[in-house]
């Protein structure tokens, strides 16, 4: 039996899933985000778009304020944003004039992501890292979205 580190990706990735899981059981995109300074979880949030009402209220967007609120500083180098779905262009702008300097996501997202929509957005001095626990972040999405078109037929 393997022991997962606390100081993972994949331990701050799960995270994050605990968030997108909230977000789910409000009704929301499920959408989940941590940012980590020194191997610590500075700041956490959930997807509230509906709840707010405000297409600016992703999870990401949410992190960033409340990371930079934590350090009190604008900029967010070094730190890691740990995320259950590929950013936006909206947030990868976001994330860059944040100057995060790594951002590791889940699942792909091949309708709205950044890499679609605008692959030079991300800063060229972040890291990016894709793919981590992706099946179980892409599944909570599309759990939810099967989950709404039932509701709606």
């Amino acid at each position: 039996m393997s022991i997962l580190s606390i100081h993972s990706d994949e331990h701050f990735m799960k995270q994050a899933l605990e968030e997108a899981k909230v977000a789910f059981e409000e009704g929301e995109i499920p959408v989940g985000a941590v940012v980590v300074a020194n191997n610590k979880i500075i700041a956490r949030a959930h997807n509230q778009v509906q709840r707010l009402n405000d297409v600016t209220a992703h999870a990401e967007m949410l992190a960033i304020t409340a990371a930079q609120n934590f350090l009190g500083s604008k900029y967010l180098d070094n730190c890691t944003l740990y995320v259950t779905l590929e950013p936006c262009t909206m947030c990868g702008g976001a994330l860059y004039w944040s100057q995060i300097s790594k951002i590791v996501y889940g699942a792909n997202d091949e309708k709205r992501g950044y890499r679609l929509m605008n692959p030079e957005i991300i800063h060229p001095k972040t890291e990016i890292k894709s793919g981590l626990l992706a099946k179980e972040c892409g599944e909570l999405v599309k759990s939810f979205f099967h989950q709404m078109r039932g509701n709606n037929s």
